[in-house]
């Protein structure tokens, strides 16, 4: 009796056991199902992004009302701003016919857009060559004087202390010639004399570029690119740091001195090299390419010379300086990324997955 016992309490443990591991089943099925559900939705936002952002470039209104009504925008200026200020792959022509609009909500999205610039200890200069790298101005003149008037109490709030006299005593005006090219600049804050002058020297000595959008800028050369931004890059025999516009797409980085350059500057294949945070002397928020498999030799990437020439690069590393500690973590996080995109191992991963939920339960 005592073993008849016995058994019938282990056929219960073990039918106990049975329905245990089919309850896990249907949890992990429901998680798997629920993960999947996730990774479709994650897939779908991505895809109605993309589609967001070519209709922008091709019609700014219809582009920006299909954001609102597809949710990746809550439809209020700042969120609009913030957008066009920070998103990749916008035509900069599109973002300066938005801006220009005189509708309420354009103004407003202007002040926003003009407000996520920060022009402290920049002089005046400096500013308006960031601002007006930001998108194209428009070809009217009540637009580019709306634009130039937004700019201005932008710049008086963030540097208060220039000025002789506080106010809206300001006037700003601009010289267009008809290639659209910004030639002079007659400033009349309440700057010294001097000041003015030396401003006005350094305009005549450097003028503005701002090429007009005509369909074959980086804007679509590299649309939807994974990332892009302006970073530092050491370089040159004496390891000096240049200001360059990278893009990160289809597995290379590419760099250019402008925006508006319809070659890169240089090319890195990113294939066999792996990238990590460095510590740099007097500049932080540094990372690092390099081939982790062959150290000291050249990596495989090339450049072009001031001559037109293309050769091959002269690295054994790359070293990349971005403004912050997030944007260097973003720039690290989106180039591992694109490292690891490779379609046979995608094949791979999907192949074992299926069968691991394919596997016979024990």
């Amino acid at each position: 009796m005592e073993i008849e016992s016995i058994k019938t309490y282990k056929e219960d443990l073990l039918d106990d056991i049975q329905k245990l591991k089919m309850q896990i089943d249907m949890v992990m099925a429901d998680i798997l199902s629920f993960e999947s559900a996730e990774e479709n939705k994650t897939i779908e936002k991505g895809k109605r992004s993309s589609n967001g952002k070519k209709k922008f470039n091709m019609d700014p209104k219809k582009g920006i009302n299909y954001l609102i009504e597809n949710k990746l925008l809550d439809g209020s200026a700042q969120s609009i701003a913030e957008f066009l200020y920070k998103e990749d792959g916008l035509n900069k022509t599109a973002i300066g016919e938005f801006l220009g609009e005189r509708e309420t909500l354009h103004l407003q999205t202007l002040k926003a857009f003009v407000e996520l610039h920060e022009f402290s200890d920049l002089n005046l200069v400096q500013a308006l060559r960031q601002f007006l790298w930001s998108f194209r101005l428009p070809g009217e003149a009540q637009k580019i004087d709306r634009m130039m008037e937004a700019f201005a109490t932008r710049y008086c709030d963030c540097n208060a202390h220039v000025f002789q006299s506080t106010g809206d005593d300001y006037i700003i005006s601009l010289r267009f010639n008809s290639q659209f090219m910004l030639q002079k600049c007659l400033i009349f804050f309440p700057f010294k004399p001097l000041s003015s002058q030396k401003l006005y020297e350094s305009i005549r000595n450097e003028p503005f570029k701002i090429p007009e959008d005509d369909g074959n800028d980086l804007t679509h050369t590299f649309f939807n690119p994974d990332r892009e931004g302006w970073l530092l890059k050491l370089g040159g025999r004496v390891k000096t740091w240049k200001r360059r516009w990278f893009i990160l797409t289809d597995n290379c980085l590419y760099y250019f001195e402008f925006t508006t350059d319809k070659e890169p500057r240089g090319i890195i294949p990113l294939e066999n090299l792996c990238v990590k945070e460095v510590p740099y002397s007097r500049k932080p928020y540094c990372l690092e390419l390099y081939n982790p498999k062959r150290q000291g030799q050249k990596i495989k990437a090339c450049k072009t010379e001031n001559d037109g020439r293309v050769v091959e690069g002269k690295h054994q590393s790359y070293t990349i300086c971005a403004a912050s500690a997030e944007e260097r973590d973003s720039w690290i996080e989106a180039i591992r990324a694109s490292i690891t995109k490779d379609p046979f191992y995608d094949l791979v991963s999907v192949r074992k997955k299926k069968v691991i939920n394919q596997a016979p339960q024990d």
